[in-house]
């Protein structure tokens, strides 16, 4: 695209040694060598700066998400508030002493005799005579 031959260089010196005179033109050519020296310097910088951005996006997306992340230090882990089943049926237990000594009641029949229908052990399907 712009391309300049050892001739436009040739012809770029001339005219600066001309027009900036000799004290002038080293003081001049190092300032534009400093200039260009930090710009590269810059450039090079932004680069890596970039790869490495790069690189760790990509290893962010390469790694599997976790599901649940872990817990942090010092604060409680919500699985461990979760009841058991067996936590659950121990707490509809009865705690009272005269609630724990209390037999639990009979079961009735599907028919007592004295309604008049058929009475017998439901199980089995027997009938018992009255």
């Amino acid at each position: 695209m712009f391309e300049v031959g050892f001739t436009e260089i040739i012809l770029i010196l001339g005219i600066a040694l001309v027009v900036l005179g000799p004290e002038k033109l080293p003081k001049v050519a190092r300032e534009v060598g400093r200039w260009l020296g930090r710009a590269r310097a810059m450039a090079r910088q932004l680069k890596s700066q970039l790869d490495e951005e790069v690189i760790k996006t990509d290893r962010d997306w390469s790694r599997p998400e976790p599901k649940h992340p872990p817990p942090r230090p010092g604060t409680p882990d919500p699985a461990a508030e979760r009841p058991s089943p067996q936590g659950e049926a121990a707490a509809a237990e009865p705690t009272s002493p005269e609630a724990a000594q209390t037999p639990p009641a009979p079961a009735q029949p599907a028919e007592s005799p004295a309604e008049g229908g058929p009475a017998g052990d439901p199980a089995t399907g027997t009938r018992q005579a009255p």
